[in-house]
């Protein structure tokens, strides 16, 4: 259904054009700066585009934390006009595939952060493995995916 897609020079400006449902800026940050912080972790991060059927629809990025260590999924977000078509949830299939080949190198852990308000996506990790840890910041809860 989806599959992941480097962002380069071909690309980037359509993660750009991609656009939060009203509302949701609260719970993800624009592609634009998510790939800012890409460039300045460029030797530990991967960002990607969603792709279905050829379009990007969505947006994601995995950064590695050399100190835990463990893999971090960014920013996920699916573009509004391609909500609730599943996107979401294939995506985090692709992205989990990703991590368990280790490519920035090893850990047993992948672990994300959370608004505790937003609980679709609460609910669509909480499917796919994931566990809240009870470690909050602010408005954020970690959930963690042991591979």
């Amino acid at each position: 259904m989806t599959e992941l897609r480097a962002i380069n020079k071909e690309n980037f400006i359509d993660a750009f054009n991609l656009k939060l449902a009203p509302g949701q800026e609260k719970f993800v940050s624009h592609p634009i700066r998510s790939l800012a912080q890409a460039y300045v972790y460029r030797d530990q991060c991967q960002p990607f585009g969603i792709y279905a059927e050829g379009k990007m629809v969505g947006y994601v990025m995995v950064i590695y934390d050399f100190d835990v260590p463990e893999y971090d999924i960014w920013h996920m977000m699916i573009d509004e006009s391609m909500q609730g078509r599943g996107y979401g949830s294939d995506a985090l299939d692709r992205v989990i595939e990703y991590i368990r080949t280790k490519p920035f190198g090893g850990s047993k852990r992948a672990a994300l952060t959370c608004n505790k308000g937003n609980s679709t996506a609460i609910k669509l990790y909480e499917s796919k493995g994931f566990s809240v840890t009870g470690i909050e910041d602010q408005d954020e809860i970690e959930l963690v995916l042991m591979l």
